[in-house]
């Protein structure tokens, strides 16, 4: 059962820095939640490392020293039933003299533009096939802000995505609504999706029609997504691609069905799989080079995956999109949109708009005056 006071729970367990994490399955009621009460989240270098763990991950674009995967290894499982106690000690979390994530300056409208045209020089070059340009847009955070109040006003409108809350002292609050699947199932029962191409409904409804650019963002995933499993030796089942809701927008998604012989190894499936196109590009290893040279930020755990790990039982591993880090002064909402050499940059700049619309629209009634740029 839900309390009625999870708002405030929520926001004590973050004053107090627990590090936990609560979040609903699409299309479910039901929310899970899970902290860790003693000890410290494990602390991971490389994807392989979550060979045979089980936790809550949260993981960035890209892994490293400055920005490691965390495994918050849980010791609770049920929701507190009211607010908990915060120490004199707990207090001001999270202390921005030691956390890992910097807040970003954000571009203004010209400057991504022209950052844009730098993505698609080699595109249009035939150097690379598909790029992934993300910015961020940090605003001041008010005195009357709730992270609790924003997860549930998430939860109860968002119901075809994953939403989730994580907190951690090392990284802040991170709070997203996502529709892309990573790595989900159990036994010899998984699936990924390929999810790309982008549009707002029309009049509340899923569009009829869709650009050949938006068919062709989507075949790239789809294209990535069944070399990395063939490359295990993996044959999946293919279903679509189909039109599906997330939010206020629509894309095109592909689901991939298949059996796993080793769940031990799930580590290894995600170092193949993360990052996939719908967040990096092709070729992978040039793209992700070009956009950690290029793109002007570190998009820290923004595109990276988040969710529920556990090679023994259910995994439940999204993709972190449509998100936000909240810290102690400030709120940073993130988006980025597919780019092909035919991209026209006016149309990339609004789909980035929407997208953050996602977030945007919890602020308004949380003590935050609407946000008049983007």
């Amino acid at each position: 059962m839900i309390p009625e006071n999870l708002q405030d729970i929520i926001d004590s367990l973050i004053a107090a820095r627990w590090p936990f994490a609560i979040w609903r399955i699409p299309g479910e009621t039901e929310l899970r939640f899970i902290a860790q009460t003693t000890g410290q989240p494990q602390v991971l270098y490389d994807i392989k490392e979550l060979n045979g763990r089980h936790g809550f991950v949260i993981a960035p674009f890209q892994v490293s020293r400055q920005k490691p995967i965390f495994l918050i290894d849980p010791d609770r499982y049920e929701i507190p039933k009211n607010p908990v106690i915060v120490s004199v000690t707990g207090a001001n979390s999270p202390d921005e003299k030691t956390c890992l994530v910097e807040i970003p300056e954000h571009e203004t409208k010209a400057e991504y533009i022209g950052r844009l045209n730098r993505f698609l020089e080699p595109l249009k070059r035939g150097e690379l096939s598909k790029l992934v340009l993300s910015r961020c847009r940090t605003i001041p955070r008010q005195a009357g802000f709730s992270p609790g109040k924003a997860f549930v006003a998430a939860e109860k409108r968002y119901i075809r995505s994953y939403v989730y809350l994580c907190h951690l002292p090392e990284i802040g609050t991170w709070m997203g609504s996502t529709p892309e699947i990573l790595l989900a199932g159990e036994r010899n029962r998984w699936q990924t999706v390929a999810l790309a191409g982008t549009q707002p409904l029309v009049d509340g409804h899923l569009p009829e029609s869709w650009s050949n650019k938006n068919w062709r963002e989507q075949q790239f995933v789809a294209y990535y997504i069944r070399q990395q499993l063939t490359a295990l030796s993996i044959h999946p089942d293919e279903e679509g691609p189909f039109t599906v809701q997330a939010g206020e927008m629509a894309h095109l998604k592909s689901l991939f069905s298949f059996a796993l012989d080793r769940t031990d190894l799930l580590g290894d499936l995600l170092e193949r799989l993360h990052p996939t196109p719908a967040v990096c590009g092709l070729p992978k290893e040039e793209a992700y080079r070009f956009i950690l040279r290029e793109e002007g930020y570190d998009r820290s755990y923004y595109s990276g995956f988040v969710g529920w790990l556990d090679p023994a039982g259910k995994t439940d591993l999204y993709v972190n999109l449509r998100c936000m880090n909240i810290q102690s002064h400030a709120l940073t909402l993130f988006a980025g949109g597919g780019i092909l050499p035919d991209s026209v940059p006016e149309e990339e700049w609004q789909e980035t708009k929407d997208k953050m619309e996602t977030m945007r629209r919890l602020l308004a009634d949380n003590g935050q005056e609407r946000d008049k740029q983007s």
